[in-house]
């Protein structure tokens, strides 16, 4: 698995600044569920059924018919909340169907003392049961920011999990000795392959997958092209798109194209020898919040493209595209509606479904075909 990532991560990918969108392919949109505080995570059962998670730590469970249940599903572990601090991903293990196996990922402990967990639990189809934390990023540390959250399943069953820097740690990100601003890859019972780059080398933690990363809000395996891709916060511009290859460092904080917020360099360093360069960046800041690739054959023009979430300027969905090695916004979804998308997702129809991420009334949004 990491020989055929790690030929893949040689491509090449770069930015058109400013590039003309292709011609916007019409859709209509549809609420499927209302009423939630900020959702995060979106989660697919098969018989018809959704798991969303909310940031405040509720497990909720959406009907077929669309109906969000009143009372949320029991079980989920105890969550630190607060901040950006919460409930985050909610992933279905590959062998779900015939185990029932799902994992959470939260932040835990208390706000002096706390960090990213994962929880790996068994859905009897009410509540989890099993309960058992897996893995918990190390050192704890104080405050409520930059926790990362999302997982991805790769074909040999282990999961990567983007992690944070805590906002105030940020040269932690640069030392592969510890979990802050990276990316790990485990296993179903929350151990390290042993096939992982840093195994057996001094001072650095086994469960290290690639690091300098600010705040991953997007992870996904790109079966298609054999690679793994993942998205992280910059500061005042610097979001990145990278495609991972194992032990990489990509960067953070030595490396940005983003500012510090209150507008100073963080670092003269766009690129540097020895970190990896983005595939593509965004500056200005979107706040990108989590991704998915469209395979379907309800927008078959859009198969193979990148769908990304966005929080801030140009809120809604970016349509990208690689093509001939360059990646361009092909369209920006829910332009109109101005409202900040927390996650995306292609349903089992090939439809496209998004979370919208607001305090009182967050929706699960459906976008199909005219007529669909």
């Amino acid at each position: 698995m990491t020989a055929s990532i790690r030929a893949a991560a040689g491509l090449a990918v770069a930015l058109i600044a400013g590039a003309a969108m292709a011609q916007p392919i019409d859709y209509r949109v549809e609420t499927v569920a209302s009423g939630l505080e900020h959702p995060w995570s979106l989660a697919f059962l098969p018989d018809g059924r959704m798991l969303v998670t909310e940031r405040p730590g509720r497990l909720r469970l959406i009907d077929a018919d669309g109906s969000l249940r009143a009372e949320p599903v029991q079980g989920v572990p105890e969550v630190h909340s607060g901040g950006q601090a919460g409930l985050f991903e909610v992933a279905l293990a590959p062998d779900f169907e015939q185990s029932g196996t799902l994992l959470l990922s939260y932040a835990c402990g208390t706000r002096e003392q706390n960090n990213t967990c994962v929880a790996r639990a068994r859905f009897d189809g009410d509540r989890l049961r099993d309960v058992q934390t897996i893995f918990t990023a190390q050192p704890m540390k104080r405050g409520n920011a930059h926790y990362g959250g999302r997982i991805a399943f790769l074909p040999d069953g282990s999961f990567v999990l983007g992690l944070g820097d805590g906002f105030d740690f940020r040269e932690q990100a640069q030392d592969p000795g510890n979990h802050i601003g990276t990316i790990v890859r485990l296993n179903l019972d929350g151990s390290y392959p042993e096939d992982n780059p840093f195994v057996g080398r001094a001072d650095h933690a086994p469960e290290v997958f690639t690091y300098g990363h600010r705040n991953v809000q997007g992870v996904l395996y790109d079966a298609a092209n054999q690679r793994l891709l993942a998205i992280e916060h910059g500061p005042r511009g610097g979001d990145e798109l990278n495609v991972l290859e194992p032990g990489g460092n990509y960067g953070w904080p030595v490396v940005t194209f983003g500012l510090d917020y209150s507008g100073a360099r963080i670092t003269p360093f766009r690129s540097l020898s020895g970190f990896m360069p983005p595939a593509h960046h965004w500056s200005p800041s979107i706040a990108p919040a989590g991704m998915v690739i469209y395979r379907g054959t309800l927008f078959p023009e859009w198969d193979g493209d990148i769908l990304v979430a966005a929080l801030t300027q140009e809120r809604g969905v970016h349509r990208m595209r690689i093509s001939d090695g360059v990646v361009k916004r092909e369209q920006l979804l829910l332009h109109d509606r101005d409202e900040r998308v927390r996650d995306v997702r292609v349903g089992p129809d090939g439809s496209i479904f998004v979370l919208t991420d607001l305090a009182q009334d967050g929706r699960v949004l459906r976008l199909a075909p005219p007529g669909r």
